[in-house]
C-alpha cells in the first residue's frame, strides 16, 4: 500500500478562496497508476506526491505542487532554460534574495487559487531585486509603472515608493493578474498583457479575428519581450521542477515565513530602526524598499517589516529608548533659492548636502522641492548614509559626475529638448544656470541619467504597466 497526498485546488477563478487538502490514500499500484491522470474541474492534472517528496520543511515542493500552467511546444522555452542552467551563480544569487519573498507570495497565490507559477513571476521581472529600477521608471520586484501603481493603490511621493513595498505591491499585482485573467479567460494571456498591456493584446486579438485567424497566446503576433515573457516564466518553472535535469542545485527556502509586520506609531530613522532590530542595514532596506528616504514617516507606511526572529528584540530595544527617533527633516525649499547658500544654514558643506539628496553635481539652484537636512543642525556621520536611498530617487534628482553635453541647433528650444530627452523644462533650466532660453550655438548640460534611454527616435512607451516593450531583461 501506498500513502499518497494530492493538493486540490478548490477554485481557480478570480477572488475565489484557495483551499488545499491532503488526502491520505490507500490504493493498489493499479489503481496509483490511473490516480496519476486525474484532472480536476478545469481539465488541469493534479499530480501526486508521496509524503516524503512533499518535504513541508521546504518551499520548492509545496510550489511544484501547484504548478498547473500548460507546457507550451515553443523553442523559446529550451532556448531560456539553457540561459539559466549556464549561469549557476545568477541562479543562486536570485534564489537567495527570493528567500525573504517567496513564502509569503506563495501563500498569497494559494489564497486566490491561482498557479503557483505566478509565483515565480519577479524571477523575470527583476530577479527578486526589491531595488530595481527599469530604465522606463518601472520598479520593485513586480516592476510597476506609476500610473499602474497608483491605479492599484501604491502611494508614491518623496518619501515613499508603494511600488516597492513587497505586500502592498503583491497585493496590487496579483490583483492586477486576476483582473487579466477574468478579461482573457487564459494564464498564457493575462502573462502577455501584464507585459504588454491589456490594450495592446486586445488590439492584437482583434487583427487576429480580421484575418479569421485564432486568438489565443501562440496565435498572436506579439513584439520580442512578449513573445519571451512566457517562455521565460516556463524555463524558470522547468528548472525548479527538475533542477538536476539542468545540472543546477537549488538552495532550500524554509516553508515558513520569513517576515512579519510591525506597527510603526512613529517617524523613526531607517539606520535606528535596523540598529534596534539587531539586523544590517542591508537587511532592513531589503525588507523595507519602499522608502525613498532614511526616515520613515508614520503617515506613509503604518508598519515595517522584520525578520520574524527578530521582533521582539526589536521591541523590546525601542520600548527602552530614551533618546531622539529621528535625525533628519524635510526642508521645503523655494524655486531659486541657491544651494550654496542653504548648506550652511543646516551645517552641512555643499557636496554633502547635495549627497544628501542625490542632487545632481550641477545643481546650484532649488526648484521648489523638498530636501532632507539634519535635525537641530546635527548632521549624519556617514558620507555614503544615504548612498542606497538615493538610487530610488527620480532620475533627473540622482548625483551626476559626468554629464552630456548638447550643442543647440537651429530651431531647438528647451520644450523640444525636454521631450526629445525625457526630462523636464525645469530640470534643463537647473541644469544650466536657470536659463530661460536658448539659441544656436549654445552648449546645454544635460543628465547622464537620462540618455541612457535615447534621445531622439527613442521608442514610445507603452506596453506592461506603460513599459517600453523593447525593455531589456533585467537579468
Amino acid at each position: 500500500m501506498i500513502k499518497l497526498i494530492f493538493p486540490l485546488l478548490l477554485a481557480l477563478c478570480t477572488h475565489t478562496a484557495y483551499a488545499q487538502e491532503s488526502l491520505a490514500l490507500s490504493t493498489s499500484l493499479a489503481d496509483t497508476a490511473s490516480l496519476q491522470n486525474i484532472t480536476n474541474a478545469h481539465n488541469e492534472q493534479i499530480r501526486l506526491l508521496s509524503v516524503d517528496e512533499l518535504g513541508m520543511d521546504n518551499l520548492w515542493p509545496r510550489l511544484r505542487a501547484g504548478f498547473t500552467l500548460q507546457a507550451l511546444d515553443n523553442p523559446l522555452i529550451s532556448k531560456h532554460e539553457k540561459w539559466y542552467a549556464d549561469r549557476p551563480e545568477y541562479i543562486t544569487r536570485m534564489m537567495t534574495r527570493a528567500n525573504r519573498y517567496l513564502y509569503y507570495i506563495t501563500v498569497e497565490v494559494e489564497r486566490r487559487g491561482m498557479p503557483s507559477e505566478i509565483a515565480l513571476l519577479p524571477m523575470i521581472e527583476s530577479a527578486f531585486n526589491p531595488s530595481a529600477n527599469s530604465t522606463s521608471n518601472a520598479s520593485g520586484i513586480w516592476q510597476f509603472m506609476p500610473m499602474t501603481g497608483r491605479n492599484f493603490g501604491l502611494q508614491q511621493n518623496w518619501w515613499y515608493d508603494g511600488r516597492r513595498d513587497i505586500i502592498g505591491a503583491t497585493t496590487g499585482a496579483l490583483d492586477y493578474l486576476e483582473k487579466l485573467h477574468t478579461m482573457f479567460g487564459s494564464w498564457e494571456l493575462a502573462l502577455a498583457a501584464y507585459n504588454w498591456g491589456e490594450g495592446s493584446v486586445q488590439r492584437a486579438q482583434a487583427r487576429n479575428r480580421i484575418k479569421g485567424l485564432p486568438v489565443d497566446y501562440a496565435s498572436l503576433t506579439l513584439p520580442d519581450e512578449t513573445r519571451n515573457y512566457v517562455p521565460k516564466l516556463l524555463a524558470i518553472k522547468n528548472i525548479i521542477a527538475n533542477p538536476a535535469d539542468f545540472g543546477l542545485t537549488l538552495p532550500d527556502i524554509p516553508n515558513k515565513p520569513y517576515f512579519t509586520a510591525v506597527s510603526t506609531a512613529k517617524h523613526i530613522d531607517v539606520a535606528l530602526a535596523a540598529e534596534l532590530a539587531d539586523i544590517s542595514g542591508e537587511e532592513f532596506i531589503a525588507l523595507n524598499p519602499a522608502h525613498n528616504r532614511p526616515v520613515i514617516l508614520q503617515e506613509n507606511s503604518s508598519y515595517i517589516l522584520l525578520p520574524v526572529d527578530k521582533v521582539e528584540t526589536y521591541q523590546n530595544n525601542l520600548e527602552t529608548y530614551d533618546k531622539p527617533l529621528v535625525s533628519w527633516q524635510a526642508y521645503h525649499a523655494k524655486k531659486g533659492e541657491r544651494l550654496d547658500h542653504l548648506a550652511p544654514r543646516f551645517g552641512l558643506s555643499l557636496e554633502r548636502l547635495k549627497s544628501v539628496n542625490g542632487l545632481s553635481a550641477q545643481a546650484r539652484f532649488c526648484n521648489d522641492e523638498t530636501l532632507l537636512v539634519p535635525l537641530n543642525g546635527e548632521p549624519g556621520e556617514s558620507e555614503n548614509e544615504f548612498e542606497g536611498f538615493n538610487m530610488h530617487l527620480h532620475p533627473a534628482q540622482k548625483k551626476s559626475p559626468v554629464s552630456l553635453k548638447y550643442t543647440v541647433q537651429s530651431g531647438d528650444t528647451l520644450s523640444k529638448l525636454a521631450r526629445r530627452y525625457h526630462v523636464s523644462v525645469d530640470s534643463l533650466k537647473n541644469w544650466n544656470g536657470e536659463i530661460r532660453h536658448v539659441k544656436a550655438g549654445q552648449t546645454l548640460t544635460i543628465s547622464p541619467t537620462w540618455t541612457k534611454r535615447g534621445a531622439k527616435g527613442s521608442p514610445a512607451t507603452s506596453g506592461k504597466h506603460g513599459r517600453k516593450a523593447a525593455r531589456k531583461h533585467r537579468r
